[in-house]
């Protein structure tokens, strides 16, 4: 089946003058899964059924654009050459950092005009989040990018990986790392950690801060697989903010636990 060696057309399809790309198409259906599943736990912990749709409004857009920022700061270089580019999102080159930080800080801010628990949101999202990253990384092996250094072709075949992902994988002639789909298979683990945590009713806050870890530690690894990583210097920018980020929540979790009084766990109201 001559299909199968074919590479994958990175538009899905055209409406006249434009190209609607996959990336574009999965990142939407990311969102869309990741709200139907936390807009059910908002309503099962009490939330009014606005909540959340008040609350994406402003941050899906915000993440977007500070995604967008971080890698443009990032790749600076390149940009000021090209500042066409900067707003040309649909190509690809967004930093899942820089979506998480501005994320969180709307989140923040919103939590606090409307006098909600910032922790009990953030548990609630962060299953979501991870369903975002999950589908997210499926729009950049669409684009071709965000995967790792050159492999055997046999390599690809020994991990039994059909050959629609293989070819994907084949770039001017060379074969890669899938790290989408390593960093996307720790995520699918890591959502389903999150969803039996919920069951545990740990500490409020302590879920958001397990996805932060889980989340880290495997970027860590992953990232250092890649060949299109943002460097700071020598340094790779994503593996310094992971382990940034894994020491904050781990510092975080202890200090809340010893001093968290009165104790609220996650299903408490």
């Amino acid at each position: 089946m001559d299909f199968l060696l074919m590479q994958i057309d990175p538009v899905a399809f055209n409406l006249g003058p434009v190209a609607v790309r996959w990336y574009g198409i999965l990142i939407a259906t990311g969102i869309i899964i990741a709200y139907v599943v936390a807009q059910r736990e908002m309503t099962k912990r009490g939330f009014k059924d606005d909540f959340l749709t008040d609350l994406l409004i402003w941050t899906v857009p915000i993440a977007i654009i500070c995604a967008r920022i971080y890698y443009v700061l990032f790749e600076w270089s390149y940009y000021k050459e090209h500042p066409g580019q900067i707003v040309q999102i649909w190509q690809g080159g967004i930093a899942i950092h820089g979506a998480l930080i501005g994320g969180a800080i709307t989140v923040l801010i919103f939590c606090k005009k409307r006098g909600v628990n910032f922790w009990k949101v953030a548990d609630i999202l962060a299953p979501s989040i991870l369903i975002g990253q999950i589908i997210g990384r499926w729009g950049n092996f669409m684009n071709q990018e965000a995967y790792g250094s050159v492999v055997e072709r046999s390599f690809l075949e020994s991990l039994y990986l059909p050959n629609w992902i293989i070819e994907q994988m084949n770039v001017q002639g060379f074969y890669h790392h899938p790290t989408f789909l390593y960093e996307s298979m720790w995520n699918i683990v890591g959502l389903i950690v999150l969803l039996l945590l919920r069951k545990v009713n740990l500490l409020r806050g302590e879920i958001f801060l397990i996805y932060v870890m889980w989340y880290s530690f495997g970027r860590y690894f992953v990232e250092g697989l890649r060949t299109d990583s943002l460097y700071i210097g020598p340094l790779r920018t994503a593996q310094m903010v992971s382990l940034i980020a894994l020491v904050i929540a781990v510092i975080v979790m202890i200090y809340r636990r010893k001093k968290m009084n009165p104790v609220v766990r996650y299903k408490d109201k």
